[in-house]
């Protein structure tokens, strides 16, 4: 500035008296983004301009006879209008100074979106199922999604505001999920700012969502259009060929007339299907609901399912009239919902390889009064974070349980197979336990067989041993980390 003021002096005619001091403007308006106004001067001697106002520059500060003069605005830093003064005046004290009055807009508290409305397709890929919402602000603000908008989630994000109000670009990423309904679906995002501030602007977020494909309930025809969804949201490595009828596809049983279960309603629907080596991070799809008819269901195999921390979900529970077996083995299990208490006809439950911390609360004998086979080996998980020393966490197997789960004993299933768990502690005597009775000489004799022989050995009474899963055909609880003495039962 320096060496531009001397350029010009040194450039500059000789004082002119005959030209009469005066500015082409008195008042300059800015908005809040602030900007350069040129003015002009005309004077016929040197002159100097100043201003007390921080935020205002002028350049030049000083000159020779007329010239044209810049006034600089720096953006706004407050939310209300600022006031400031722009004095020029000659070395002459005869000349009164002229004075430019400056006033300048302050920033509205706003949220303002770059795009109000988003369009989504009902499906597509994990990993393709977000999308991104940049908008102006300059507040703090949080993100507000409809309660009957589960399918919607806003991830973490961070407004600067060290910048004082300047409005600055923040960038939100949502993640949605699967529209397996046939009905279009809509969602009013609000940015609400976390202090109450009177906004100049606030925008909302319309996000719509496009039906899927409807099924027909209870048809033949809905179990193969719910079948192909289901593999395809689990993006099943053996999808179904739809060149071929629906009863030639592979892991697909449909029932038959005549077979024993089978009812006119039934024939030609989905009796059992297995799902196996896939690859999801989200609970059962939508449209397992819609195998109605099925009385077995297989779901193993998915892909790092020791990284995962899920529950079955819903869709179990609309099948609890007619499903009697159940698999849902290495799928990443950690906990089982309320719902899957509506499964009250199941016969057998296998949930091998998850990563369950403790036994589910739901596994009891009164959710499951038919259940006679339980499944629950394998569920060891590591997960090293930590390579310097090999710190391990979430190790699943049951490590969580106080001590054996005492219940399932209790139960006195057919099949209970905890093998390959980290079970601990040691195995109950139940000796005190008033719900676990001695063997009896009734029971001695109610064991006879048809030749009259005994089937329970009378050692049992002289023992006063305790009847312990008398019904039990298979009880597995090998590769734990049991201790203490064998219980006599």
């Amino acid at each position: 500035m320096v060496l531009a003021a001397a350029l010009m002096l040194g450039a500059c005619t000789p004082d002119n008296p005959n030209v009469a001091f005066d500015v082409d403007t008195t008042t300059i308006e800015m908005d809040a983004v602030g900007g350069v106004k040129t003015i002009r001067i005309e004077a016929g001697e040197a002159w100097t301009a100043s201003t007390d106002a921080p935020w205002i520059t002028v350049s030049p500060t000083n000159g020779r006879g007329s010239t044209e003069c810049q006034i600089i605005v720096d953006s706004a830093l407050v939310s209300t209008a600022r006031n400031g003064e722009v004095r020029i005046e000659t070395v002459n004290d005869d000349d009164t100074p002229r004075r430019i009055a400056v006033s300048q807009q302050g920033y509205p508290y706003l949220i303002e979106l770059a795009d109000p409305n988003v369009e989504l397709e009902c499906y597509d890929e994990y990993e393709d199922r977000h999308f991104e919402v940049t908008l102006k602000t300059n507040v703090d603000f949080d993100v507000e999604i409809p309660d009957n908008a589960a399918w919607l989630t806003c991830k973490s994000y961070k407004v600067e505001l060290n910048r004082g109000l300047r409005p600055r670009e923040v960038t939100l990423r949502f993640d949605w999920g699967i529209n397996s309904r046939d009905t279009i679906r809509e969602a009013k995002v609000k940015f609400v700012p976390k202090e109450n501030q009177q906004m100049g602007r606030q925008d909302d977020l319309l996000v719509r969502q496009g039906a899927a494909e409807p099924i027909k309930e209870n048809t033949r025809e809905g179990d193969s259009v719910a079948l192909l969804a289901i593999s395809r949201t689990l993006r099943s490595t053996a999808s179904p060929d739809t060149s071929q009828p629906m009863d030639s596809w592979t892991g697909v049983t449909l029932w038959e007339d005549g077979e024993e279960g089978c009812t006119p309603d039934k024939v030609g629907r989905v009796k059992k299907a297995e799902f196996f080596v896939f690859y999801t991070k989200e609970s059962l799809p939508y449209e397992v609901r819609f195998l109605t008819a099925a009385e077995e269901l297989y779901f193993f195999g998915n892909a790092n399912s020791f990284l995962l921390d899920l529950d079955e979900g819903e869709s179990l529970g609309y099948l609890g009239d007619n499903l009697k077996r159940l698999t849902l083995g290495a799928y990443g299990l950690s906990s089982l919902s309320e719902s899957f208490a509506k499964l009250r006809n199941l016969e057998y439950l296998n949930l091998c390889a998850n990563n369950f911390q403790t036994i589910p609360e739901v596994l009891t004998k009164e959710n499951f009064p038919k259940l006679r086979s339980l499944v629950l080996n394998a569920n060891q998980r590591n997960v090293v974070t930590d390579l310097s020393n090999t710190v391990k966490k979430n190790l699943g197997g049951f490590i969580d349980e106080e001590e054996f789960p005492v219940d399932l004993i209790k139960w006195d299933l057919d099949t209970l197979v905890l093998s390959v768990n980290y079970l601990h502690g040691s195995l109950p005597t139940f000796e005190d336990d008033p719900d676990i009775p001695y063997y009896t000489q009734e029971d001695i004799a109610a064991s006879k067989n048809k030749d009259g022989v005994d089937t329970l050995p009378q050692i049992l009474v002289d023992r006063k041993i305790k009847k312990v899963m008398p019904s039990t055909k298979w009880f597995a609880i090998n590769l734990n980390r049991l201790s203490g003495e064998l219980p006599d039962w």
